[in-house]
């Protein structure tokens, strides 16, 4: 909710917004997200998130959890590693000017319409921690520290991101992590331009919250329907059809025909 609702009585109480609702940050959203989501006990190991949602509070929370991460931070963000050779010190813009061609490869962050999604990836660890030494579960458990750097194939742009992972954990890891950000946010923009999640006139808080909780429950059961659809007919399927058919936020496949086939199917 924007800051100038919250300051706002008559507006939120015309509304109806409840009187314990205030004013919220983006990282303290996130925070609260990643509580609620251990609070009921929902099975996940890594959070991604883009510099919107900063680093201070998301990582504090995530590491005494004992989660993994992957965050976006700005260009000038400050790294330092200790006890590593070579030392790292730094802006995140520094460290990746400083690199040398030996130290990039070559990975895909994940299928896109378009095939693999490809860039540069560099990944440096500055230093390893017990969970014990900053409040965390699993004392046995050793965590690393790390930057991780992306870098566009076509105009060397770059991204950066703080990790948090268990020691040993592969740069391959880290870049699925990353690369499913973009998945959440396909999904969202499907659900938008397909299922009209933003397309509303709602005038109160309850009406709002009813219009997107519909969309999102419309949009989670036709995914479900669609990836059991597709997940027995793919083998049977020409090469040039199963592409077709597995494009994120494609229902069906452009010139496919529906599954007209799945009335014969085990109801659930």
């Amino acid at each position: 909710m924007p800051r100038e609702w919250t300051t706002d009585a008559a507006r939120l109480a015309a509304a109806h917004v409840p009187s314990d609702v205030r004013f919220a940050t983006k990282p303290q959203l996130g925070v609260r997200m990643i509580e609620r989501a251990i609070a009921a006990d929902v099975p996940f190991a890594w959070v991604a998130a883009d510099t919107v949602y900063g680093v201070g509070a998301v990582e504090r929370a995530l590491r005494k959890a004992g989660k993994g991460y992957v965050l976006g931070v700005r260009s000038d963000h400050q790294f330092h590693s200790w006890d590593r050779t070579p030392v790292v010190s730094g802006t995140a813009e520094d460290i990746a000017q400083r690199l040398k061609p030996s130290a990039w490869r070559r990975l895909s962050a994940g299928d896109g319409t378009k095939g693999p999604r490809l860039y540069d990836w560099a990944y440096l660890e500055l230093a390893d921690l017990e969970a014990a030494a900053f409040g965390g579960t699993g004392d046995a458990i050793r965590w690393t520290r790390g930057l991780l750097i992306r870098r566009s194939i076509s105009d060397r742009e770059m991204a950066y991101f703080s990790t948090w992972c268990p020691a040993g954990t592969a740069i391959e890891t880290l870049v699925t992590v990353e690369g499913h950000r973009w998945a959440v946010e396909e999904g969202f923009e499907v659900a938008k331009t397909e299922f009209g999640l933003d397309h509303n006139e709602t005038r109160s808080w309850h009406g709002w919250h009813r219009h997107v909780s519909l969309v999102m429950l419309a949009l989670a059961m036709l995914t479900t329907i669609r990836h059991r659809a597709n997940s027995g007919r793919e083998k049977n399927q020409p090469a040039k059809l199963r592409k077709q058919i597995q494009i994120p936020g494609a229902l069906v496949g452009a010139g496919g025909s529906p599954h007209r086939r799945a009335s014969r199917a085990t109801a659930h």
